[in-house]
């Protein structure tokens, strides 16, 4: 039974590398066999372990009752040398010296347990560096599929933007052109996994206002369009998803722990506990009139992490409202 538990382990291992997961998962009578496979050969691993030492002591050990009086906190001399002798005699009853098989075996299996632990490891990356290389546009967390010159599109129906029909005060729902592409603009069709994340770190609010009540961080002063600025959707807290926008006073209210960020002081935190102001798209309109992106977004966009470079914007003082 040993021996099973180290063959099972071995087969958890080869599951783990060999059945696929995500999007196109590898099944296995209807049910996903990454997941049925690790349950059910780690499961069979300790089961066979537990099994054969109840089978050895049943078995091969003397069914002798051993009666163990009261005694002090403090063991007598005599004590001490009763329970070295009774573990003595109960070594001498396993065979364990005089199996080394058997003994072997049951080292060697519950060693191999540590083996899985080590395989699980693999699950902690890949680090922010390794995902930026991955092959898909926007791959990593520091990167996103902005691109200079890519049109921003409102969220749902993917129309473009044209500068000219926002309004002061509008707030717009967008994404970047990428995620609804078509033959004209000849950029790659994203699907599955891939379009989820990307829509999740692209995604941006596009709000106009008076153009002399924004006060542009260092850097920023050709980051708006006639009053229209853009920045990432996702609160720098946790990741939640706002649009909450009070016109008047251009703040933007996160509904789950109400951070709020003054849009009009590139998107600054006024209140709450979002540790970073918003990230800003710089736009830019083309030729047509329609917003494009100068750039991809110059940080990290949503909540921070350990290997995240800080980036501060200063102080810009306050808005002339």
């Amino acid at each position: 039974m040993y021996l099973l538990s180290m063959v099972c382990v071995v087969l958890f291992c080869v599951t783990y590398f060999v059945a696929d997961v995500g999007d196109n998962w590898t099944t296995f009578l209807g049910l996903g066999a990454s997941t049925v496979g690790l349950g059910v050969f780690l499961g069979l691993a300790l089961l066979l372990i537990g099994a054969a030492t109840i089978q050895w002591a049943r078995k091969l050990m003397s069914d002798v009752e051993m009666v163990e009086m009261r005694h002090p906190a403090r063991s007598s001399d005599e004590d001490r040398e009763a329970t070295l002798q009774a573990l003595s005699s109960g070594a001498e009853d396993s065979g364990i010296a005089r199996r080394p098989l058997i003994r072997n075996t049951l080292l060697a299996s519950v060693g191999m347990l540590g083996v899985p632990a080590v395989v699980l490891l693999r699950d902690l990356g890949p680090t922010p560096g390794q995902a930026a290389e991955a092959d898909y546009p926007g791959a990593g967390l520091e990167k996103t599929v902005w691109t200079p010159g890519m049109r921003v599109v409102r969220d749902v129906v993917g129309t473009p933007i044209r500068a000219s029909d926002l309004e002061i005060g509008d707030l717009v729902n967008a994404q970047p052109e990428a995620i609804f592409p078509s033959e004209e603009s000849g950029l790659p069709e994203l699907e599955g996994a891939e379009l989820l994340i990307a829509k999740s770190k692209a995604a941006v609010i596009v709000v106009r206002m008076e153009p002399d009540t924004i006060i542009p961080g260092e850097g920023r002063d050709n980051w708006s369009v006639d009053g229209i600025v853009c920045y990432s959707k996702i609160c720098t807290h946790v990741g939640c998803p706002i649009s909450l926008y009070e016109r008047t006073t251009h703040h933007l209210l996160c509904p789950c722990h109400q951070s709020t960020f003054d849009l009009s002081d590139s998107g600054r935190v006024v209140f709450g506990p979002a540790g970073r102001h918003l990230p800003q798209l710089p736009l830019a309109v083309d030729e047509e009139g329609f917003l494009v992106a100068q750039s991809d977004f110059t940080e990290p966009v949503g909540p921070t992490y350990w290997e995240r470079d800080h980036k501060d914007i200063g102080d810009q003082g306050e808005a002339e409202l």
